[in-house]
């Protein structure tokens, strides 16, 4: 994607790991969009959930002009899809963690604006720093807003693949939004658990900054996942900014407002 200020460049890699027989992430990256979604529900509909998210999100690939409650309204007709997918006969609904940013305009000014429900992940790296921008929603990291854990004893915890929100739930499937300026150079991760389950944050820091071309360091953030374990799906999009004469001005907002074996993520009960 290209205009007058701003130029994208991205790249895109998915694998099943070492322990699924199936995967059921799904990604997209098309326009000024990028999502990713881990999906669950046993067998095929964890596969068939992502895809169904994913594919309510696409309009967005086409709007000039993108704002909170275009994404807002897809998220709703995502949530309606997935909660529409027939999983009789295997106890459980279908459902999908959704994550991403797409490019919106603020006084024609570019911004990311970052969409998150679950625990899949989108990070900015900007001058160097690599900085995680979605909140996970999962029962570990409440325990660690709590202070009841620390983030490295979250890693290994029992109950870390269990979500708190998903697209598909009986609940209101509430996404987090968070806009932030478009730099000079920066560079979006947009990744599912399988990744972040295998590989620390300097790790994939490491990865990011070490490979200048997107595709290329997609495709070494989902080997390294794989050496360390693959014991999930793992997707991952790097996208690169280029064209911004100078960093925008202003600043960012704060978000607002028979599963598989365990490494597979899972609702709360």
């Amino acid at each position: 994607m290209s205009d007058d200020a701003l130029t994208l460049a991205w790249g895109a890699a998915s694998d099943r790991g070492l322990r699924r027989q199936l995967n059921e992430d799904g990604y997209f990256a098309a326009g000024g969009a990028f999502f990713v979604a881990d999906g669950m529900g046993g067998h095929a509909a964890g596969e068939v959930a992502s895809a169904t998210a994913l594919d309510a999100l696409r309009p967005l690939t086409d709007m000039e002009r993108v704002e909170p409650h275009h994404v807002e309204a897809l998220l709703e007709m995502a949530q309606d899809r997935v909660r529409a997918i027939d999983t009789s006969g295997q106890g459980h609904g279908a459902g999908t963690t959704l994550t991403g940013a797409v490019v919106a305009y603020l006084d024609d000014a570019p911004y990311w604006l970052f969409v998150n429900v679950g625990d899949s992940r989108t990070y900015l790296l900007s001058s160097g720093v690599l900085d995680q921008v979605s909140v996970d929603h999962s029962e570990v990291q409440e325990m660690v807003d709590a202070g009841t854990l620390t983030a490295e004893e979250a890693r290994s915890h029992p109950r870390r693949h269990v979500i708190t929100r998903a697209l598909g739930g009986l609940d209101e499937a509430r996404a987090d939004f968070r806009y932030i300026p478009i730099g000079a150079h920066d560079r979006i991760l947009v990744c599912s658990d399988g990744l972040t389950g295998e590989l620390t944050d300097a790790q994939i820091s490491e990865i990011m900054l070490g490979h200048p071309d997107p595709q290329v360091a997609a495709g070494r953030l989902v080997e390294a996942a794989i050496a360390a374990g693959g014991r999930d799906n793992i997707t991952v999009i790097v996208v690169d900014a280029t064209g911004i004469a100078q960093e925008t001005a202003g600043s960012s907002t704060s978000p607002n407002g028979g599963f598989a074996a365990d490494e597979d993520t899972v609702p709360r009960d």
